[in-house]
């Protein structure tokens, strides 16, 4: 099915196929031509699926026609990365339309974004905290806003912005179409869905908590003070593309760079105690492959959207199983294939069986010679359903995704 048969109009056709994509994924496919009629809709698909498309160019197309220059949409985001991601798409899928966008968020200057949007703008695309900011100050009018949108409604509420979010609700008009878009849909979701929304349709692209069918998974035992040397070992294998290395916390990732680095590593850091100029380097030089590899916390990956992430590497096993589902979700995207590889010590079995829980499959285990873990790998559980894989070295996984 073509973009054309969604029922958007030639010029966001025409932006779409500049920016090479010819058919619309599934939750895109299932979504836009609900958004176009204006109903309020939950979308859910795993990372990496095309969401921000699936909002953005029926916004866009509804946005076309009426008032210009006036606060119509708003886009809630949980991060600045993920807000300047979502800016760009709306100036890359509007270039040939007449509709403005501006982003909202903290660790910058308020005053340029307080100028913007008092010269007026169609589209805010912003944080909680930020908006509310700007709100007690009075920039923002609200009395013409059609729509909202939640984008990674899951992550906002996890991030602690219930409270946030519902101040923000009480203050726009109750006659509105409102859109929520998350990768996993939890209870808490649900609530806010139900705050939000009313007579809504639902989008779910394949069953909640799955990852993409790319991803191939894979684990390595090792204990916690070798976890450093596996992985720059794993990292000389330099496989194609970039790779992106979770850490739990910022110390975590700014001592796991400098050791990469003094073992000839160019490593690059990215967590939330950067500055925003020095994060935005670190994220363009990512994306345009200067940079091979990223070490981040989970918060700041958020809007990290680069096709080329061959490779994702669980440094720490995540506390919260459906984390695991975004970190992994970073790599395989548009239908390419990757690889999530986790280094996994004997402290972190268990967390790492209630990700094997969640999905619904179990991964092989694997020990890189020369750093065998002082306890054996704890075996899989049966998990009903599974499809098993053929197990392959991690060595073989790495030249593969070289090759690839």
């Amino acid at each position: 099915m073509p973009f054309a048969t969604l029922g958007l109009v030639p010029e966001l056709v025409r932006a779409v196929a500049d920016e090479g994509y010819a058919h619309p994924t599934p939750i895109q496919q299932e979504a836009i031509p609900l958004a176009l009629e204006g109903r309020d809709l939950i979308g859910s698909a795993q990372t990496g699926t095309g969401k921000t498309a699936a909002f953005m160019l029926p916004i866009l197309q509804r946005l076309a026609s009426g008032p210009q220059h006036t606060l119509r949409a708003l886009i809630l985001v949980p991060t600045r990365e993920l807000a300047e991601q979502v800016l760009q798409s709306a100036r890359v899928y509007g270039r040939h339309l007449h509709v403005t966008a501006a982003a909202v968020y903290g660790g910058v200057g308020m005053e340029p974004q307080t100028r913007a949007l008092r010269r007026g703008t169609d589209i805010v695309v912003a944080t909680p905290g930020r908006l509310l900011d700007h709100m007690e100050r009075g920039h923002l009018d609200y009395s013409a806003l059609e729509v909202l949108v939640l984008d990674e409604a899951d992550r906002m509420l996890d991030m602690g912005f219930a409270p946030d979010v519902r101040r923000i609700l009480a203050a726009l008009p109750a006659r509105r179409q409102t859109m929520l878009f998350s990768a996993t849909i939890s209870r808490e979701v649900d609530a806010l869905a139900r705050r939000a929304m009313a007579g809504h349709a639902s989008v779910e692209i394949g069953r909640r908590a799955q990852t993409a069918d790319g991803i191939e998974h894979v684990i390595v035992a090792v204990d916690k003070a070798q976890k450093r040397g596996v992985l720059a070992k794993i990292l000389r294998a330099r496989p194609e593309g970039q790779t992106l290395v979770f850490t739990r916390t910022k110390y975590g990732a700014d001592k796991l760079v400098t050791y990469l680095r003094h073992e000839g590593i160019a490593a690059h850091a990215l967590h939330g105690d950067k500055a925003q100029s020095q994060r935005q380097r670190t994220l363009d030089a990512f994306r345009s492959g200067e940079a091979d590899t990223l070490v981040a916390t989970d918060i700041a990956a958020r809007g990290i959207d680069v096709d080329g992430i061959r490779m994702v590497v669980n440094f720490d096993v995540p506390n919260d199983a459906e984390v695991y589902v975004h970190r992994v979700g970073r790599t395989a995207r548009a239908g390419a294939s990757g690889l999530a590889l986790t280094l996994i010590s004997p402290d972190e079995w268990l967390l790492m069986l209630d990700v094997e829980k969640l999905i619904g499959r179990t991964f092989p285990r694997e020990v890189i010679p020369g750093f065998e873990p002082s306890i054996a790998p704890i075996q899989p559980r049966p998990i009903e359903a599974e499809v098993p894989k053929p197990a392959r070295s991690v060595r073989a996984r790495v030249g593969r995704a070289r090759r690839r």
